[in-house]
């Protein structure tokens, strides 16, 4: 039997396997993850909530033979209920005491056989790129805990490269599984819009936001995608049709694909050199694996694009708080909602519905700009951030200075937004590390609802140039 200071080498799959041959018991694997969270949560801050008592009893009733049977896993505190525990969404405002049932995704994510151990950390609503709030605190990243774990999905993915969970439940918005991949060393894939249930009450951020997880191997994410990702019952919005499943897909070569890139950002300034370098090893090496790579942007109005995501989003997210108060039957007090939050809200009410609205169409307008480039390639490569993780004293969402903290956010996240509104798979790979030791990811983003495809291309990549073997500080 596996010492139980060795499970953290294990990946989701791997865990489930040790539990299908009785050479470990889900009990055990609960009571390794409930140490590595005791362990190393008072650094990381990632884990928020913490259900061991529930994951325990769990652990002895049986469980569905889901591909993950016995395996813990953490769910992300915003959007996901989990039936009898609490919900913060990161607010001091937006409080539930206890959810009275799962979400669809959370019931799928019990019948792939996963024990639910507890909720990771986020930002208030999810709005930044840092997981940090006056309600939860600040996330630290497990490679050097004076950098941030990336946001708003940043507990998940700091807990996933502690080695305390295989994986966990995350979701992206603008960036939200890709960003805490990339300043975490993980494998982070956003999904096509609409290929697994929205938690949300609402549309999920005008469909921009959707959910799965953030792991440490590939095969792990497509696993969880195969067992979450198909039809919602009664859903007017659904994602086309797998040809198949991902997790057959991984053993299939992606053939000699069309890759653009470019290290172009929104603003025109050019990426430090060190990220410059790595985007540019990463051309060599799809070079060397035969595909055919060129340097091409997207070509499209980013002044423009931002200007109607702006509209949209602000009117977007004050109905979402107006919901809130109808629910709580009151508004905001003046210290219930943090700066962003506070911002967003009333900004959000000047917003008139023909601003709204005329944000919403020329995001149309310019999706089907996007998506007619892929018509000439088949993956677009960039990196995921202009940077490495930043300091957190560098980037602070709870500053008094928003417009400083907005100035460096743009120039620390320019590339994943525009797969949110084109509802686009996008996927971040932990390809390299920076001279300072911190993880750098590389974004490939591909045709509306080919996943297949990215998996493909990721697992070759996993196969060529490795990142198992990397480790953070805490790792031990």
């Amino acid at each position: 039997m596996p010492k139980m200071t060795t499970f953290s080498e294990y990946d989701g799959l791997g865990l489930a396997e040790l539990v299908a041959k009785k050479a470990v018991t889900p009990g055990e694997l609960v009571e390794a993850a409930i140490e590595r969270i005791e362990d190393h949560n008072p650094t990381l801050n990632a884990v928020v909530y913490k259900g061991y008592d529930d994951a325990r009893r769990w652990a002895t009733e049986p469980l569905p033979d889901g591909p993950f049977k016995g395996v813990p896993f953490l769910i992300k505190d915003l959007g996901a209920q989990v039936q009898g525990w609490p919900r913060t969404s990161g607010s001091r405002f937006a409080q539930v005491a206890a959810d009275a049932a799962d979400s669809e995704l959370v019931k799928r994510y019990r019948a792939a056989g996963v024990i639910l151990l507890g909720k990771t950390n986020t930002p208030e609503f999810g709005i930044p790129g840092v997981t940090n709030s006056e309600r939860l605190g600040s996330c630290r990243n497990p490679w050097n805990p004076d950098h941030i774990s990336g946001g708003s999905s940043g507990g998940a993915a700091s807990a996933t490269a502690a080695g305390i969970v295989p994986m966990a439940h995350a979701s992206d918005g603008l960036g939200s599984i890709r960003i805490p991949a990339a300043c975490c060393g993980l494998f982070g894939m956003k999904v096509t819009r609409d290929r697994t249930p929205i938690c949300e009450v609402s549309d999920g951020a005008l469909g921009f936001s959707v959910h799965h997880v953030v792991t440490r191997t590939v095969r792990d994410s497509a696993a969880m995608l195969d067992a979450t990702g198909y039809v919602q019952e009664a859903d007017p919005f659904q994602a086309p049709a797998k040809a198949g499943p991902y997790l057959a897909e991984l053993q299939k070569s992606p053939g000699r694909l069309r890759i653009a890139w470019s290290a172009e950002t929104p603003s025109g300034r050019p990426i430090p050199e060190e990220m410059q370098d790595a985007l540019l090893r990463t051309v060599e090496l799809l070079k060397g694996l035969g595909h055919e790579v060129f340097e091409r942007g997207l070509g499209i109005d980013y002044r423009l694009l931002y200007r109607a995501q702006g509209l949209a989003s602000a009117s977007n997210f004050s109905a979402n708080v107006q919901r809130w108060i109808e629910t709580l039957g009151r508004e905001p007090d003046d210290d219930e909602l943090g700066p962003l939050a506070r911002r967003g809200y009333e900004a959000g009410k000047r917003v008139t519905g023909q601003q709204a609205f005329w944000g919403f169409q020329q995001l149309r307008i310019m999706n089907r700009q996007m998506l007619a480039a892929f018509e000439d390639f088949d993956v677009y490569l960039s990196p995921v951030m202009a940077t490495p993780a930043p300091r957190a004293d560098w980037l602070d969402p709870l500053t008094d200075d928003l417009k400083e903290f907005d100035r460096r956010q743009a120039a620390t996240y320019p590339y994943t937004p525009p797969a949110n509104f084109t509802g686009q798979p996008s996927m971040s790979v932990p390809l390299w590390e920076s001279a300072d030791g911190l993880p750098i990811g590389m974004m490939f983003t591909g045709r509306f609802a080919d996943e297949a495809t990215l998996f493909r291309l990721a697992a070759q990549l996993e196969k060529e140039a490795p990142w198992k073997a990397r480790r953070p500080q805490v790792w031990g």
